[in-house]
């Protein structure tokens, strides 16, 4: 599966500046997220889960062949079974989750897992990461902007609330599209909201995402 622009922008954006320890990367795929947080953190453990063989197969080779191989592992199971008897707590959990419920399915079985939210529901990761996150660990999600109030209102039940949002769209013309979501056990009315605009014209990244992703492309 390609490298899609959601990953990179959870990768680049999910918070790190509490130094977490452990990372847990829910549906990694290729494992993209991990590894570019293995590259912005010190964190000693970064596990991340794929329920798609291709998938983790192809993640753990990435694992393998990265500078960072022996902070990284892959684990072949779906989140209800990851969730059964769970041995660690995480300071950082990040999911880039499927959510095209509305639009048309495939013939691809594979592609439909990776894309259809009925593979991962939002409230079966919140639940998750109520259960896995550390006390003052910190849950970052990329979702479409059109759930982000849906998203909020499921994690307020489990008393998981807003430390930042980020508000995504392609061009300075179009809508807003995605939302960027950081989320805490610790209820705070002071979470910052902003906006990040990709580009300015066809392949003419804004200052913004530069500065936000160069880290991480050959050429930027």
């Amino acid at each position: 599966m390609k490298i899609g622009t959601d990953g990179v922008l959870l990768g680049a954006w999910a918070p790190v500046e509490q130094n977490p320890f452990s990372i847990l990367d829910i549906g990694t795929g290729t494992g993209i997220i991990a590894l570019m947080l293995a590259q912005r953190s010190t964190a000693q453990q970064i596990d991340a889960l794929e329920i798609d063989e291709q998938a983790y197969e192809q993640a753990t080779d990435n694992f393998e062949n990265s500078p960072w191989n022996d902070r990284l592992f892959c684990f072949h199971a779906g989140l209800d079974e990851f969730m059964k008897e769970p041995e660690d707590e995480y300071d950082l959990i990040v999911s880039n989750p499927p959510f095209y419920a509305e639009d048309y399915k495939t013939n691809n079985d594979q592609r439909d897992l990776a894309r259809f939210q009925d593979a991962l529901p939002f409230e079966d990761l919140i639940e998750a990461a109520d259960l896995l996150l550390s006390e003052n660990g910190i849950l970052a999600v990329i979702i479409p902007f059109k759930e982000e109030d849906r998203f909020l209102a499921i994690a307020k039940e489990f008393e998981l609330y807003p430390t930042r949002i980020t508000r995504v769209k392609g061009t300075p013309t179009a809508e807003i599209k995605r939302s960027l979501l950081a989320l805490s056990r610790n209820k705070t009315t002071l979470f910052s909201i902003d906006e990040l605009t990709i580009e300015i014209g066809r392949h003419e990244y804004t200052p913004e995402y530069i500065a936000l992703t160069q880290d991480f492309y050959l050429k930027m």
